[in-house]
């Protein structure tokens, strides 16, 4: 019980990072004042607060196993991690400053396509969560946990629907925010996760 009590601890101070740290990338482009970011960060939280639940009543098991890398985790894959993370908190410093600085302006149809897109994406990422409970944060052949190929859901409709909700997800932030220069890190996310997939699939 004590164990599983602490994996709980763990995957909650996981999850509370990773908030804490997108927090920081729109607190610090708020500075120079910028709405869309408030209105980005509490429409994700309100998805959150909804997706959340409904996976710890779904899929426990998947919401502990992201809650750290675990051992036999791909040395490439954590760097690869890494640089992906950086990338995707650029995105809303480069939205910030594209804001402050009026570098582009995206006019407010393309804002509301970039939260269909960004929703959808949260809709599909929430999906494989929900099926896969091998659905790690890292690469690696988990045997302990019985390791199997997935064909439920939306596996049975996308070979990798967890990087295919990426680029819905990447397309759909720096529009929702109203950047288009925030396309950049957006784009080099994108190639990371190409890369990562091909990476993952040889591994597999």
């Amino acid at each position: 019980m004590n164990d599983y009590r602490n994996t709980v601890r763990r995957a909650i101070l996981a999850f509370g990072r990773f908030l804490f740290l997108l927090c920081l990338a729109i607190f610090l482009a708020l500075r120079g004042g910028w709405t869309k970011g408030s209105v980005f960060l509490l429409v994700f939280l309100l998805q959150i607060v909804i997706a959340v639940p409904y996976l710890w009543r779904k899929n426990p098991d998947v919401i502990i196993a992201r809650s750290t890398f675990h051992a036999g985790t791909k040395g490439w894959d954590k760097v690869i991690i890494l640089f992906a993370v950086l990338s995707y908190i650029a995105m809303f410093l480069t939205a910030g400053m594209d804001s402050r600085f009026h570098w582009s302006s995206a006019p407010l149809w393309l804002v509301a396509l970039g939260y269909v897109l960004f929703s959808t994406g949260m809709v599909i990422s929430i999906w494989v969560l929900s099926v896969n409970k091998f659905a790690e944060r890292g690469v690696r052949i988990q045997t302990e946990r019985g390791h199997k190929v997935i064909d439920s859901g939306p596996y049975a409709i996308v070979r990798h629907p967890f990087y295919f909700a990426f680029f819905f997800l990447f397309i759909g932030i720096p529009l929702a925010l109203g950047s288009l220069w925030a396309m950049i890190p957006a784009a080099i996310v994108a190639l990371v996760l190409i890369v990562r997939t091909a990476l993952e699939d040889r591994t597999l």
